[in-house]
């Protein structure tokens, strides 16, 4: 079965990271395959509306460990090293026209995270919860998380997440402002579906433009910008693929404990 899932159904297309026994882990293999659905969902006349979730228990745990450890093939794929993408822009997605919700059904972890934080708005389930593990993994954000973190929940709490790499649950997440809603687990795809459907009611011209006026209004090209200088110097000069071989089971084992 494939490691990204593609439905349509009402006009809205849903994107599944479909790698759960490794909790929907970032491989190349899933880095190659999600921007090409989206692309495709973004070019269908029949979708007005993306969703992207993960298969349970998990959204994302982030870049695959232990291809990290090894190759790192995954750290350089679309952008992940803070490059522009395929498509000439930061971060881990292809240039989307249409409307992008996050349903987040479990841990959302460092790139996990940001792909979440790279969504138009998010939707909890409330056993989900978010991380920026990146300083226990000994990586850099390349995907936005420094500037789109921030802009979501404010820099103090920003910093102490990043810089203790402790989780946030689902209800703190819902207070601070990273999520719209929290609903029970079993009700998350019903709920984000409606959503879906009230935005696809719309015209959607109207909701594409006033989307792309939020983009240009929001995006803060110095930042994004600043992050990627920085994670590139850092994967020249400081990532060490070795260090994260050691690291990947007392990680998995903090993350477990949380």
């Amino acid at each position: 079965m494939s490691v990204v899932l593609y439905e349509v159904s009402e006009r809205i297309a849903t994107i599944t990271l479909n790698r759960p026994e490794a909790r929907n882990a970032l491989s190349s293999e899933v880095l190659r395959e999600l921007p090409a659905r989206m692309r495709e969902a973004d070019a269908s006349p029949d979708v007005d509306v993306l969703i992207l979730t993960g298969a349970d228990p998990a959204f994302c745990a982030g870049l695959d460990l232990r291809e990290l450890g090894s190759t790192a093939g995954n750290l350089g794929a679309t952008g992940a090293d803070g490059q522009p993408n395929a498509d000439g822009v930061r971060g881990p997605f292809p240039r989307l026209s249409k409307p992008l919700i996050g349903a987040v059904n479990g841990v959302a972890v460092t790139g996990g995270f940001e792909l979440a934080l790279n969504c138009d708005f998010l939707i909890a389930s409330d056993r989900a919860k978010f991380g920026d593990t990146h300083a226990r993994v000994g990586v850099m954000p390349g995907w936005g998380l420094t500037v789109l973190l921030p802009q979501a929940i404010g820099v103090r709490r920003a910093r102490e997440m990043s810089f203790t790499g402790n989780f946030m649950f689902a209800d703190e997440a819902l207070a601070v402002g990273l999520v719209n809603h929290v609903v029970p687990h079993d009700e998350l795809m019903p709920f984000t579906r409606q959503i879906a459907r009230d935005i696809s009611g719309n015209e959607q011209d109207g909701v594409r433009q006033i989307r792309a006026t939020y983009a240009e209004i929001t995006t803060d090209a110095a930042g994004w910008q600043t992050e990627a200088r920085n994670a590139a110097h850092w994967q020249r000069e400081m990532f060490d693929p070795a260090k994260v071989a050691e690291r990947r089971a007392a990680i998995q084992q903090r993350g477990k404990s949380q």
